[in-house]
């Protein structure tokens, strides 16, 4: 895909509206590079000028900080701070909420100060502003979605409408989980444990929030977050659900129901 950098942008005298932060699960994960690409489709078709950093993009230190190692964060924030403020980055949209979370929340104590959204609200933004528009014959259109909400865009910033109100422009039938908004349950990924062995226990946090959905009788459990993606994806297949339920992310649905051409 032909995606411009921020240096491309600077090197013509330009400035995109947004700098599109892609994170380490959307530029290495095969499965989320797939959200990334989708998300990319979205603002190449509504026509938004977008810059990535490419290779100048750190991670921002989040599973670090959560796993306890404060001062890895603090060299990889940082260096992110000075990119972006040498960049004079104004406004930031990320398809993962953990990065959304540690850009809006921990920066600024480090000299980082942004604009940060995440996909799901950015999208509600086009939607609202009639830039966004959806086919009416899309092809989810009356298909049972349930909805997970990460625990860094709900619960920890309270963001829940908007990715309900982008799935609900697919004329969808939106159904919820017994635990979902503020008492929404994590996917088993929050503070670095999808990078590490679970320790023992009865259960795994995926296969219980997956049975959740599952209940729901779902055709689509719809997430905003690579790691839930990743959880919630083996859970399906733990279950051997994976022919009949899918797990994608709303950026994805979006994608496959705008109009191309």
């Amino acid at each position: 895909m032909n995606v411009r950098t921020y240096a491309e942008y600077q090197a013509n005298n330009e400035t995109p509206e947004i700098l599109f932060w892609v994170g380490c699960a959307g530029s290495f994960d095969q499965r989320a590079q797939k959200v990334t690409k989708a998300f990319v489709d979205i603002l190449n078709h509504v026509g938004i000028q977008f810059a990535i950093l490419g290779k100048e993009e750190m991670c921002t230190g989040d599973p670090a900080r959560r796993a306890g190692n404060e001062f890895l964060f603090q060299m990889m924030a940082y260096n992110n701070i000075q990119t972006m403020n040498l960049y004079q980055v104004k406004k930031i949209v990320t398809t993962c909420p953990h990065c959304f979370n540690t850009l809006k929340n921990e920066y600024p104590e480090l000299g980082g100060n942004y604009e940060v959204v995440s996909h799901a609200v950015y999208l509600q933004q086009l939607m609202n502003e009639g830039k966004l528009k959806i086919k009416e014959d899309n092809e989810f259109k009356g298909t049972k979605i349930t909805y997970h909400d990460s625990c860094y865009l709900g619960r920890a910033n309270g963001v829940f409408e908007a990715p309900r109100e982008v799935l609900q422009s697919l004329d969808a039938e939106l159904i919820e989980m017994k635990r979902c908004k503020t008492n929404g349950m994590c996917c088993g990924a929050g503070g670095a444990q999808m990078f590490k062995e679970e320790e023992e226990g009865e259960t795994r946090v995926n296969w219980e929030r997956t049975a959740e959905a599952l209940e729901t009788g779902a055709k689509v459990i719809a997430s905003n977050c690579p790691f839930c993606l990743t959880m919630l994806t083996d859970g399906v297949k733990n279950k051997e659900k994976e022919e009949e339920v899918q797990v994608l992310d709303i950026a994805e649905m979006i994608a496959r129901g705008i109009p191309k051409g």
